[in-house]
């Protein structure tokens, strides 16, 4: 186990919380709410731009991160490394990572940054990364890993499904050395299937498809949804990778405190659950009240798992994200 663990947590979400009723308004759409409410299991979610809030990626990852460093009872400059996930940057180039650092510590600092950029499993990855980085570098004596998603700037306004799923929000942590046994970094496993590339993404403004008036014309900017992806492909990937973790360990799903998913889906959290044999009080759900996050939604959920008491001090923790493209990022640590 790498003596690395976390030191505090935080959580941003932009302006009031939007109702689905409130949303049928805003938007002029109309929605499945049965599948979004009864299936998906999300009621409420919160979006910038639909509250009129100046607010992207940059600020959401900057404001999680800062109150993850007061929750650790740090100051910014005491930071060594901040790695941000999401595949919805504040711009192509430079990193968001190097804008939160200019934000946070305001100045040129002996400070390492980058972007982690795998879809929705951008956090988890970010995550391992970070405590491998720190277990081998004893300069680093703190980290802020942030999971964001801005997902709604991509959103097309006809797009009915996209709006009663996708919102803005980011969660952070905070890492930092374990002086005792009891806390630390166990590990990942990771799985990758680049065949899968032309699912679902937001594929205009890089070098393959730079945005251009006839992108724009022809309606191919924005989030798209390219083929429709395998209905049980998270029931089938998230016990596989749980017990491919567990097993690389020597430890079963009985020794696991508390899981958290990729809050995309609350039915399949449940099947999923029922698949590991295990109940759901072991796991923390958050779409009820924001919606799909992306990268951000497992930090989100874990930030309201500890503040709520349902993770405590010496719990073994699993966290499972799955996103476009395929890529999937699993962490196991004590907390």
């Amino acid at each position: 186990m790498l003596p690395i663990k976390i030191l505090g947590t935080g959580l941003y979400a932009p302006g009031k919380s939007i109702p689905n009723s409130e949303l049928v308004e805003l938007t002029g759409l109309e929605f499945k709410l049965d599948k979004v409410e009864n299936k998906l299991g999300v009621f409420s979610r919160h979006m910038a731009h639909l509250r009129g809030i100046p607010e992207t990626t940059a600020d959401f990852a900057t404001k999680a991160a800062l109150n993850a460093i007061a929750d650790a009872g740090l100051s910014g400059d005491d930071i060594g490394l901040i790695i941000v996930g999401t595949d919805t940057p504040e711009y192509i180039s430079p990193a968001t990572s190097i804008l939160v650092q200019g934000r946070i510590q305001k100045q040129e600092t002996w400070t390492s940054t980058f972007d982690v950029s795998a879809s929705c499993a951008s956090f988890t990855i970010a995550f391992d990364n970070a405590a491998r980085i720190m277990a081998t570098d004893p300069t680093i004596k703190y980290a802020v890993v942030v999971g964001v998603y801005n997902m709604p700037a991509y959103l097309r306004p006809d797009d009915a499904f996209g709006y009663s799923l996708f919102a803005d929000g980011a969660g952070a942590v905070v890492l930092g050395r374990s002086d005792e046994n009891s806390s630390g970094y166990i590990g990942s496993q990771l799985l990758t299937d680049g065949t899968q590339f032309d699912f679902i993404g937001v594929y205009a403004g890089g070098t393959k498809m730079p945005v251009t008036k006839e992108i724009l014309d022809t309606n191919q900017q924005g989030l798209l949804s390219l083929q429709p992806m395998p209905g049980d492909r998270n029931v089938r990937l998230w016990p596989m990778v749980v017990n491919k973790l567990l097993d690389k360990y020597d430890l079963k799903v009985e020794d696991v405190d508390h899981f958290i998913f990729t809050q995309i889906n609350h039915s399949v959290i449940t099947e999923v659950m029922e698949i590991l044999g295990v109940t759901m009080t072991k796991t923390t759900t958050i779409m009820d009240k924001y919606g799909y996050t992306g990268s951000g939604c497992v930090p989100m959920a874990f930030h309201h798992a500890v503040t709520e008491g349902r993770i405590k001090r010496g719990d073994r923790v699993l966290l499972m994200a799955s996103g476009a493209g395929l890529a999937v990022g699993s962490n196991l640590f004590v907390y």
